[in-house]
């Protein structure tokens, strides 16, 4: 079993000068790709542009110095957003505090006992689902800033649905001048790195380094001071403050925590979900392995202390980890240079993001969500799954677009067990041995001879509450003196079907039946000692082999 050990504290034993250099300058390549993504990202959250910054300076340097994996780079993502304005419009910043820190106590418990591996229980139709679905509300609800749209005085739009219903009601309000500045960035963010990719040596290295959203960011800023468009930037909207986080500790009460307990479990299914998936990848990429159990305590004290320092949820970030191994980065020193960078740039650069239009944030967010989406996946599921999985996919996307991101993952993850336990029904089964005289079929030598007055049923498959009322279905005649259970195929059994066995076994005695069993496996045989049930059957009435049941059942019809 995983020690829970920071992997910062194994590698400096093997760390070197060279290694050293390589993961300061992979941490400032991050810094500079992650300074508008977390100001964008804050803003789609619905909270001051600043507190993108708090999360990825104070969660991205925790989790990197505690974390479970080399090269995790963690901070706000764009999973986040939809839940997090959610939780601001209904419940304040107080409200998203106690929400984040009471996802960060979950994720440590989960770490602490060892849950990292149950988050595979989680069906790839439910995360597909609900991260196609959160890509959908951010585009819409960017649209407003992307098109420079003016709403009446009072209208403010919480719900995705709600805000798409404002877009169409006012989009007679667009702003061309802010439309114009939102397509020549959306322009930039999509041609850049196809011409980092297509210029060959130092050049198109050149090019790849930088970043495609700085760049739309310097390209808008310019543009509306130059030009002097009328259009929103953020400092027209948001106050911009250039204090490096600050600790404070939020109210807390028994009536938020209760009020706020779904939304932190959804940020910990959440922040585990993402972290997790974000390792995975990056372990790939450097031929490593991570501790998940070590990386979930590490990203639940990130949230917290988040929380804490004024910051929103974060969590494991794919495109940053990912930008953090090409440019070097090989060790945890990497994220912790990406965070100290980042409050540089806070302290000294921030008061210059004033300037940042509007349609250049929404352009930013309009390829995150491009970006995460996955719709080719989504596709390909759609076209090759089960008719269940696909129900499982659409429902969770539906729900997260139409109603939010806690509905839709509760009512998927209770679709999908509802749906998993019904094929696992539909696979056991009981069924009677047939007696076939003669020779005339191939099988029939490899038939057992079984005794006058015997019935044999075999078990196929778990036998679990929603299979358990087949036992039922068991049934013998007037002449029936031995009912013979096989169960070399049952691998484990539960209460409903332990009840179902004591209420046969009754029947059995009240026909004057004797019941036997043959092969019964480790769990199940577990669960009838427990229940009393080997006791009440006789320990002589459990046969390690067919062979050995049909013997006895020999002699009970003789009786």
């Amino acid at each position: 079993m995983e020690k829970l050990k920071p992997k910062l504290f194994s590698v400096l034993k093997t760390y070197t000068k060279e290694q050293f250099i390589k993961d300061v300058v992979a941490g400032i390549i991050v810094a500079i790709i992650a300074l508008p993504l977390s100001i964008a990202l804050a803003l789609a959250s619905g909270v001051g542009p600043e507190k993108g910054l708090y999360t990825a300076i104070v969660a991205g340097f925790v989790i990197s110095f505690l974390g479970g994996s080399r090269v995790q780079i963690s901070g706000p993502t764009a999973a986040f957003a939809t839940i997090v304005a959610g939780i601001v419009a209904t419940s304040g910043l107080e409200g998203l505090a106690v929400a984040t820190i009471m996802a960060g106590m979950i994720l440590i418990i989960m770490g602490l006992l060892r849950l990292g591996s149950l988050i595979r229980f989680i069906p790839y139709t439910i995360t597909t689902g609900f991260t196609a679905g959160i890509a959908v509300t951010i585009a819409i609800g960017q649209i407003k800033d992307f098109l420079g749209l003016s709403y009446p005085k009072g209208t403010s739009p919480v719900e995705t649905m709600e805000k798409l219903e404002a877009v169409i009601q006012n989009i007679k309000t667009i702003n061309i001048q802010a439309m114009f500045v939102g397509l020549l960035c959306l322009a930039v963010l999509i041609l850049w790195p196809m011409v980092g990719r297509k210029l060959p040596g130092k050049a198109g290295t050149i090019v790849t380094a930088i970043p495609a959203s700085l760049l739309a960011v310097i390209l808008g800023i310019v543009l509306v001071s130059t030009l002097k468009l009328e259009v929103n930037t953020i400092g027209t909207l948001y106050e911009i403050s250039n204090k490096p986080p600050v600790f404070s500790m939020p109210v807390i009460n028994f009536a938020l925590i209760r009020s706020q307990f779904g939304n932190a479990l959804t940020i910990a299914i959440l922040a585990a979900v993402e972290s997790l998936l974000s390792c995975v990848v990056s372990d790939s990429m450097i031929n490593s392995r991570h501790n998940s159990n070590m990386e979930l305590v590490a990203q639940g004290a990130g949230n917290i202390c988040s929380a804490m320092f004024g910051g929103i949820p974060a969590t494991g970030a794919i495109a940053r980890t990912a930008a953090n191994v090409k440019n070097g980065g090989r060790t945890p020193v990497s994220g912790m240079v990406h965070a100290v960078v980042l409050l540089l740039i806070l302290v000294v650069f921030m008061p210059y993001a004033a300037l940042i239009p509007m349609p250049a944030i929404a352009a930013i967010l309009f390829m995150v969500a491009y970006n995460m989406c996955g719709y080719k996946e989504f596709l390909y599921l759609i076209k090759t799954s089960p008719k269940s999985d696909i129900a499982v996919l659409v429902v969770t996307f539906v729900l997260t677009v139409v109603f939010d991101l806690v509905i839709a993952i509760e009512v998927g993850i209770v679709f999908a067990a509802i749906l998993f336990m019904k094929r696992m029904s539909d696979v056991t089964q009981i069924e009677g041995w047939k007696y076939i005289e003669g020779d005339d079929d191939p099988d029939a030598i490899e038939l057992k001879v079984v005794p006058e007055n015997t019935l044999v049923y075999e078990i196929s498959g778990p036998m679990f509450f929603a299979a358990a009322e087949k036992l039922l279905r068991i049934s013998f005649y007037d002449s029936t003196k031995c009912l013979v259970i096989r169960m070399r195929s049952v691998s484990a059994i539960d209460a409903t079907a332990m009840h179902n066995l004591e209420q046969l076994l009754q029947a059995c005695r009240k026909a004057k039946v004797q019941l036997v069993f043959s092969h019964v496996n480790e769990q199940p045989m577990k669960v009838m000692q427990k229940a009393g049930f080997f006791e009440a059957v006789g320990e002589k009435n459990f046969c390690a082999h067919i062979d050995e049941a049909l013997l006895l059942a020999q002699k009970y019809s003789e009786e």
